[in-house]
């Protein structure tokens, strides 16, 4: 349900879908900021989910677009999108601006697809293993240290969830199997762990062989947000850097990516394959 979503999804959706109606009915930006007695500009922040409208806008708006029935509906997911007591607010050192939106998203997602070329997904991590990546900082204080790592086992908590846990497809790179993070131990319970949850029904790791030649995933890792169906979201695509985030949200960008994907599913070993090699590189950690 999308009334279920996180805030940022919510908040999302709502942009989508005033966008999409003012389209369907045939209204410019000029004509809907008319409407509300604002700027085009406003709008434009609107639909691209910069801002919220107000319940007194978002009544004129989608009295405008021919819509007046869906009012309460809109006001219900509106009331949702304000909403500021995500779980990981305790953790302020953790979560900088540009993270806390993908925290929301990453909370509403129905999929996550990914392509890793250097880590293991958070998702994926062992606190032993983040807490190893982590202290790749030297800037970090010990407490910055273990909000990190709370933050991310935090985040694993979507693949429990009650109501229809999020589906993981991981594709990594075979060079993620051997670069150690931490002691081999460390490294050995990581392989071990993911080997585990590789036999999940809602989770896929394919592992992408040395041999596998040239590939879209050549520009490095990235990750593909889906959202349930009933949004009608193209997904969002978010690429990590190291100061920041990016995140591709333009369909035709989002599609890129999509089949950047599809060839990495096909370049890398089966499901059972990969598990069966995840299970070797785990014991030879050990040796």
């Amino acid at each position: 349900m999308v009334a279920s979503s996180s805030p940022a999804v919510l908040k999302r959706w709502i942009a989508l879908h005033l966008k999409l109606l003012r389209s369907e009915a045939g209204h410019r930006q000029q004509d809907a900021a008319a409407r509300i007695g604002r700027t085009q500009q406003a709008i434009v922040n609107i639909e691209k989910g910069a801002n919220l409208p107000s319940a007194a806008d978002l009544e004129l708006l989608l009295g405008l677009y021919g819509v007046p029935e869906r009012t309460d509906f809109f006001r219900q997911l509106l009331s949702g999108a304000r909403k500021k007591d995500n779980w990981w607010k305790a953790l302020s050192e953790a979560v900088p601006k540009w993270f806390d939106l993908y925290l929301g998203l990453e909370a509403g997602a129905a999929e996550l697809n990914s392509y890793d070329a250097l880590l293991v997904p958070g998702l994926l991590q062992t606190p032993e293993y983040a807490e190893a990546t982590i202290r790749a900082d030297p800037e970090l204080s010990e407490e910055g240290i273990r909000q990190r790592v709370e933050l991310r086992m935090g985040r694993q908590q979507i693949l429990h969830r009650d109501d229809e846990p999020v589906r993981i497809w991981a594709v990594l790179d075979e060079g993620v199997l051997h670069r150690v993070r931490g002691t081999h131990a460390v490294m050995a319970a990581q392989l071990q762990h993911l080997h585990e949850m590789a036999q999940h029904p809602r989770i896929n790791i394919q592992v992408l062989p040395f041999t596998a030649g040239a590939h879209l995933g050549q520009t490095g890792s990235f990750n593909i947000m889906r959202f349930p169906p009933e949004m009608a979201d193209p997904g969002i695509v978010a690429v990590d850097q190291l100061v920041g985030g990016h995140y591709y949200e333009d369909p035709a960008e989002v599609e890129a990516y999509k089949r950047a994907m599809t060839q990495l599913q096909d370049l890398a070993r089966d499901t059972k394959d990969s598990q069966r090699h995840l299970s070797t590189a785990a014991k030879e950690m050990n040796t």
